[in-house]
């Protein structure tokens, strides 16, 4: 139980809320790390979502080799989604 409950609260994040609820947390405050269908990554701040987890990013960038490429305003249609995580602030 101890080993658990050491992974509850991952970079502020309360693990133990609904998804909804931790998308909430980060809205419009803190880059998320996206990962996609084919492999492709995306950081951005988001912006916007709704139940069928549709993304809306601001200042979203696609990582590339590491390296990331801007890509500006960007809409993520959900069942492309594989996760999503809080990113660095």
């Amino acid at each position: 139980m101890q080993f658990i409950h050491s992974f509850r609260v991952v970079q502020g994040i309360d693990m133990t809320k609904r998804p909804m609820d931790i998308l909430d947390q980060v809205l419009n405050r803190q880059p998320v790390l996206i990962s996609i269908k084919g492999g492709r990554e995306i950081k951005g701040v988001l912006q916007g979502y709704d139940v069928h987890m549709n993304l809306v990013l601001d200042k979203a960038e696609e990582i590339v080799d590491g390296q990331p490429q801007s890509i500006g305003t960007l809409i993520i249609r959900g069942d492309n989604v594989i996760y999503i995580a809080p990113g660095p602030q």
